[in-house]
C-alpha cells in the first residue's frame, strides 16, 4: 500500500514509517519544516507538505494513497492549550474523512486509554463514557470509528499512557524522570499501587501497521503490553538509575511535587487490556517490557535518548 502517515517524524510517527517500510510498503508523510521535510525524505519517504491545520494538505495527502495513519496525537502537555488542540485534530480527522468516505481505504487514528475507567479494567468493548481526562480527545476516536459506517475501514489505536522506548524524549516516563531529577526524589502517592498500563514503542508500530493492513471496520484498538504496572515499581526503577529515593507523598504533596499535566495523573488506577486485540489482530508484544526498559539505562544517557 501506499501510506499516508501524519506525525511521520514524531516519536510514534517515525516508529510507524520504518514498520511500514520494512513489511514493503510505500509512505508518504506530512512534513510541516524543511528539517522534517529533509528527514523524510532521506528516510525514503515522499513528501506532502502541509500540517494538521492545513485542510487541503490532508485532503490531498488522504487521496493520494491507499490508507492513512493519523499519528500526530501529541501528549498532554502544560505548554497546549488541550482544547485548542483537540478542536484541531478533530477538525484534521474529519477533513480526511471527507476525503476517504466511501473508498473502503482504511484510516487508523491514534487515541489512548489513560483515565477512561479508572480502577476498572478497561477493554476494547468498554462503553466510551466522556470524563474530565478523556472529554476533549474522546471525539477525535469516536469521528474516526463512525467512518465505518461510511465507507471507511476505520480504527483506533489506543495507546498505553507509558509508550517507552529509545527516542521517549517527551512521554510520561521521560517526564517523570526529569521531576525526579530537578527534585532529588522518585516520587508516588500513598502505597503507589495504582496501576499504569505500557507498551513498548516498536511493538506499538507493529499493531498500527496491523491495523493498517486487516483492521475490520469500526474497530477499537488497544496497544497495551502490560495490562498495569504500579507506580511504585516505576517510580523505585527510577530511583534506582538515578540513585535518588524512592518516596510515598500524600495527595496533596503530590500536587506541589508533580506540577503542571502530570499532578492530576500520577495517582490514577488506570488497568487496561489488550486480551481482545491480540487475538483479533495475532499481534504479540515481543519488546522488553516497561521497568526492564528502564534500568537498560538509556532513558539516562548524559546525551540524551535517540531515536
Amino acid at each position: 500500500m501506499r501510506v499516508f502517515v501524519t506525525g511521520a517524524t514524531g516519536y510514534i510517527g517515525s516508529a510507524v514509517v520504518r514498520e511500514l517500510l520494512e513489511a514493503g510498503h510505500q509512505v508518504l508523510g506530512l512534513a510541516r519544516s524543511d528539517s522534517a521535510a529533509d528527514t523524510l525524505t532521506r528516510a525514503g519517504v515522499d513528501v506532502q507538505r502541509g500540517d494538521i491545520d492545513d485542510g487541503d494538505s490532508l485532503r490531498a495527502g488522504a487521496a493520494a494513497a491507499d490508507g492513512v495513519i493519523y499519528a500526530a496525537n501529541q501528549h498532554i502537555s502544560e505548554t497546549t492549550d488541550s482544547a485548542a488542540r483537540a478542536k484541531a485534530e478533530l477538525n484534521a480527522v474529519d477533513a480526511i474523512g471527507a476525503e476517504l468516505e466511501g473508498t473502503g481505504k482504511p484510516f487508523v487514528v491514534t487515541s489512548g486509554v489513560i483515565g477512561r475507567t479508572p480502577g476498572e479494567l478497561l477493554t476494547e468493548d468498554t462503553p466510551a463514557v466522556p470524563n474530565l481526562v478523556t472529554a476533549l480527545r474522546l471525539p477525535v476516536e469516536l469521528s474516526v470509528l463512525a467512518l465505518g459506517e461510511r465507507g471507511v475501514r476505520s480504527s483506533s489505536v489506543r495507546l498505553a499512557p507509558t509508550v517507552h522506548g529509545r527516542g521517549d524524549a517527551r512521554g510520561f516516563i521521560s517526564t517523570l524522570i526529569g521531576v525526579a531529577r530537578t527534585t532529588g526524589v522518585s516520587a508516588f502517592v500513598g502505597d503507589g499501587a495504582n496501576r499504569w498500563p505500557s507498551v513498548h514503542r516498536l511493538d506499538a508500530a507493529t499493531l498500527y501497521r496491523l491495523a493498517l493492513e486487516s483492521a475490520p471496520a469500526g474497530t477499537p484498538l488497544h496497544a497495551v503490553g502490560e495490562e498495569g504496572v504500579p507506580f511504585r515499581e516505576i517510580a523505585q526503577a527510577i530511583g534506582r538509575q538515578l540513585k535518588v529515593p524512592a518516596i510515598s507523598m500524600t495527595p496533596e504533596e503530590a500536587g506541589q511535587h508533580f506540577v503542571g499535566f502530570l499532578a492530576p495523573l500520577v495517582a490514577l488506577d488506570n488497568p487496561a487490556s489488550s486480551a481482545l486485540t491480540q487475538r483479533r489482530m495475532e499481534w504479540r508484544p515481543t519488546h522488553p517490557a516497561l521497568v526492564p526498559d528502564i534500568e537498560e539505562g538509556h532513558y539516562f544517557e548524559e546525551s540524551g535518548t535517540e531515536a
